[in-house]
């Protein structure tokens, strides 16, 4: 063996010269964190949603943290950013965890090595947090040694009441003053500005803050089972003394309020136990009114399941109306754009979704001329939001108008509503609404021609179609293009609104209004196939732009236009073919920007990622040309791709990476999950596969060739709801042929089964 002092001299073995490390340092490159997202656990209960650690925990921000995604959020508010159970201060060694139930949480874990007597993998810890209009948390905790063990357990808890425009990297000039709870001499409770002391009552905790806008906003914790032993700061500490195979329960309630009213339009249950009860029970009822679907697969059921947990999860009250919020974390709001086509998307699901999606969006329709807000009389929102910096119009979120595709996807709901429902009651209630969508439409194309979009709005988007980010309408060389914008599917949009309309008006004995929408509609699609037609690449521009020049880059944008009836039937199916091509389809979908564009970027977040929603609308696409083994393929990879997701949901985008052998979809690192439109494409692709066209208002159900995939045999639709009818469907594939029976009805429809 050698010594230190042997290494004081150069040593040679096997040709190799050694000499000590001291006399001969190697410099050394400095360690680094990960800056990837860590795995996170996201619930969700109507306003409410909490993102923790895969713990259960939210790690405390420092300054520099506070864009951190995790904590208890309400009313674009995080009303917890601290939440973190130690154990004799150490963290607990997770064992399992899952959301599965959506609105609620489960963790089990364990301690590590304490001291020689608590040894590790002694106590077992498990948490369940359930949401149901405030945050109820219940810790079981079990003694699995033969002695006694005592022990502490904590929990520490914060709120920094930051705007979640804050949280996503937004910067503010000045915020409210956070506040603290103290007893004056009269004994009454009151908060103070956080210089002062705290006294707290041993039974609870108060987080508190006071805006700009002098609104107070509070997080009330309740403890339950078993008092706190002590505080510090606002950890509560328990000191623990459990008895072999003894097992007890610490728990609390964290109440949300602003100005001393609840924070969430969710009347909070009393204790965890009825918070669940009260959820399952909710989501039950929800069941009972669905379509119910189901197929011969288990795993294409599990898909199926989760979709449609997470449409009832994503629903959120706005007044008295409830519509489908975007997506958790960043999106959970009203929306125009993502509301809209969600609703399109679950017509088959649950009508009652479109219903109140159209109502709530009227309530909300422009008025009035503000640049500020990028309102215009007749203009469906963009975007709402509730937050200190919304009530300060420190952002025109109040609500935001700068989409341009909102107005013309809310004409399209509102007649392909009525095709579903013939509800006469809400088609007369919404008809002044429609004729200012359309008058909004007109007013804005007279200039150009073509709906078109340019920022008004100082805290606007600079791009307001459904690829929204500031670097993806580029040209051929990947060049941004400058100007007012003219989105190809948006003017599809519109060709398909007057189209529409133009057949309810007909229905309303408005004959001449019909023919103005469509003679409109004709002069738009001649000038379409026109102006937009790119002839050395056979396909259809992304956009025209503030010069009219076509923006000529390889995008999926044009395969919303495909089941719109604006295309010419020989361009219609260059863009299907195209579509398809390497550079586009990577195997599980298609991409939003072709991987021969100079700009692509396969984690790019619309330059070359690929987006469910954006795909089930190709597919449709696709399908209404007679293209159904084309159709068909972009659905099996869709499904490929969900089911190999988390909880087999499916994410907001994925990256644009080609399926090679046995690769797995890559995940886009902050994707939105449980999100909208992607949940909405499952029923989207459903839809395509059996291919129902309803028409309420003549009584008839048209099913047009009916083609299940190979991945299942059998697909069954029940209490499907086609105006006063309710349907069973059972669907059936022998071979290349799928039959098609009703197995029961309720009401006098019609349904023509066509092969």
């Amino acid at each position: 063996m050698t010594t230190p002092s042997q290494l004081s001299e150069k040593i040679v073995l096997d040709g190799k010269t050694f000499i000590s490390a001291e006399k001969l340092p190697i410099p050394e490159w400095p360690c680094v964190v990960s800056e990837r997202p860590q795995p996170t656990l996201t619930v969700k209960d109507d306003d409410l949603f909490l993102v923790t650690d895969t713990m259960g925990n939210i790690s405390s921000c420092s300054p520099d943290e506070s864009n951190s995604s995790m904590g208890l959020f309400c009313r674009d508010t995080r009303f917890l950013s601290r939440l973190e159970l130690q154990i004799n201060g150490r963290s607990p060694v997770l064992l399992s965890s899952t959301t599965d139930k959506g609105f609620a949480l489960s963790v089990l874990c364990t301690n590590p090595k304490i001291t020689e007597e608590l040894k590790p993998d002694t106590i077992g810890i498990r948490r369940e947090i359930v949401l149901n209009g405030a945050l109820f948390e219940e810790i079981e905790i079990a003694n699995y040694s033969t002695t006694t063990i005592s022990f502490e357990l904590s929990l520490s808890f914060d709120a920094d009441f930051v705007d979640l425009f804050e949280v996503r990297g937004h910067s503010r000039e000045k915020r409210g003053q956070i506040l603290r709870l103290v007893e004056p001499k009269n004994a009454e409770i009151d908060l103070i500005p956080c210089v002062q002391s705290q006294h707290q009552k041993e039974e609870s905790l108060t987080l508190a803050y006071q805006g700009l806008d002098n609104s107070i906003m509070e997080s009330r914790i309740q403890f339950q089972h078993r008092q706190p032993d002590d505080f510090q700061g606002y950890t509560a500490i328990w000191r623990l003394e459990l008895g072999s195979h003894e097992i007890q329960k610490l728990g609390y309630r964290l109440n949300l309020l602003i100005n001393n009213n609840g924070g969430s339009t969710v009347n909070p249950a009393i204790t965890l136990a009825q918070a669940k009860a009260s959820e399952m029970m909710e989501e039950q009822s929800w069941v009972q009114e669905i379509t119910r679907i189901s197929s011969d697969k288990s795993l294409f059921n599990r898909v199926i399941e989760r979709a449609e947990q997470d449409i009832y999860l994503l629903r959120q009250s706005f007044g008295k109306y409830k519509t489908v919020s975007a997506g958790v974390p960043w999106f959970s709001t009203l929306f125009g754009r993502d509301s809209i086509i969600t609703a399109s998307q679950t017509l088959m699901l649950n009508s009652q979704i479109a219903k109140e999606t159209l109502m709530l969006l009227a309530d909300y329709q422009g008025k009035k001329e503000d640049e500020w807000k990028e309102e215009e009389p007749g203009k469906i929102l963009h975007e709402l939001r509730l937050g200190e910096m919304a009530r300060c119009q420190e952002i025109p979120h109040t609500p935001y108008y700068g989409t341009i595709d909102a107005t013309p996807l809310w004409l399209m709901l509102y007649a392909e509503y009525y095709a579903w429902t013939h509800d006469q009651e809400t088609l007369e209630a919404l008809w002044p609404n429609a004729l200012a969508a359309m008058d909004w439409i007109d007013r804005n194309m007279q200039k150009t021609g073509y709906l078109s979009y340019y920022r008004r709005s100082k805290r606007g988007l600079n791009n307001q179609g459904w690829k929204d980010s500031g670097d993806c309408i580029v040209n051929f060389k990947g060049e941004l293009a400058i100007g007012s914008i003219s989105l190809c599917e948006v003017q599809a949009y519109v060709y398909a609104a007057k189209v529409k309309l133009a057949e309810i008006a007909k229905t309303k004995k408005q004959l001449d209004l019909a023919e103005i929408w469509l003679e409109e509609a004709r002069d738009l699609k001649t000038r379409f196939n026109e102006d937009f037609w790119i002839e050395d690449q056979d396909f259809c521009a992304l956009a025209l732009d503030g010069e009219g020049k076509p923006v000529d880059s390889i995008t999926s944008n044009p395969g919303h236009c495909l089941s719109l009836g604006i295309f010419l039937p020989e361009k219609a199916y260059s863009v299907a073919e195209r579509l398809r091509a390497p550079d586009m389809f990577n195997g599980w979908g298609i991409r939003t920007l072709s991987s021969l564009s100079p700009a692509y970027n396969p984690m790019g977040y619309h330059i070359g990622s690929v987006w469910p929603h954006d795909n089930s609308l190709i597919a449709m696409g696709l399908r209404s040309l007679g293209l159904i083994d084309q159709s068909l393929e972009l659905f099996q990879g869709l499904f490929d791709m969900t089911s190999q997701q988390p909880y087999q949901r499916p994410p907001e985008l994925f990256c644009g990476y080609e399926m090679k052998g046995d690769n797995a979809p890559v995940q886009y690192p902050v994707a939105c999950t449980p999100q909208a439109w992607a949940t909405g494409s499952i029923f989207q692709l459903l839809q395509m596969i059996v291919n129902l066209v309803p028409d309420a208002q003549n009584n008839c159900l048209r099913i047009i060739d009916p083609a299940l995939p190979e991945s299942i045999n059998r697909l069954s639709l029940h209490n499907l709801r086609v105006g006063g009818t309710i349907l069973d469907l059972e669907f059936e594939r022998s071979g290349s042929t799928t039959a098609c029976r009703v197995a029961k009805k309720r009401g006098n429809l019609r349904v023509v089964i066509e092969a």
